[in-house]
């Protein structure tokens, strides 16, 4: 299996960091948490939403799990913030090197931004991120995501497992 080149940099990172990841590629797209999770076969929760948000204009990555939602209001505080948002496109290829929907947990280009992990993540013993691409994941302890992303581990949900960021319709899912 040829992979694509943003995953190959992702194991390149990987590697760098001392771990051996295993790529699991899909023919249908794995961008949003619930296609992730009924492609790979495990619980929604166990997947690994890498999101970006912009806190006044500067790019902070959020690792959270798959069944829950942002809390606006909490990254604004923990961030001594005035104003969040979901990054565009646009914010996020330049923030991390990759298309949102495909966006890993680590690896990321240029300037490292901050990566805030909700404490949630610990619920499952093995995660699933994004590889780079919306076709390819990989599977990672929590522990070991932790250290590669060098995240801090905070509480950014609001407790709800449905998947929505505050505010969003169900209409517009989140991924």
């Amino acid at each position: 299996m040829e992979l694509p080149s943003a995953t190959l940099r992702l194991l390149q990172a990987a590697s760098a960091l001392g771990l051996d990841l295993e790529v699991r590629e899909f023919p249908e797209s794995t961008k949003t948490a619930s296609d992730a999770a009924e492609a790979i076969g495990c619980d929604v929760g166990a997947i690994v939403k890498s999101l970006v948000f912009m806190v006044d204009g500067e790019p902070v990555i959020t690792l959270v799990p798959g069944d829950m939602r942002v809390d606006l209001d909490k990254l604004t505080a923990l961030l001594d913030g005035e104003e969040a948002r979901r990054a565009t496109l646009d914010e996020v290829r330049a923030a991390t090197g990759y298309a949102a929907g495909g966006t890993p947990p680590f690896g990321h280009a240029g300037a490292r931004p901050r990566i805030l992990a909700d404490q949630m993540l610990a619920r499952h013993s093995e995660l699933w991120a994004a590889a780079g691409t919306p076709t390819t994941v990989f599977a990672i302890d929590h522990e070991s995501l932790v250290d590669a992303a060098r995240a801090e581990i905070v509480d950014l949900t609001d407790g709800k497992t449905n998947g929505l960021l505050a505010g969003e319709s169900p209409a517009a899912p989140q991924r």
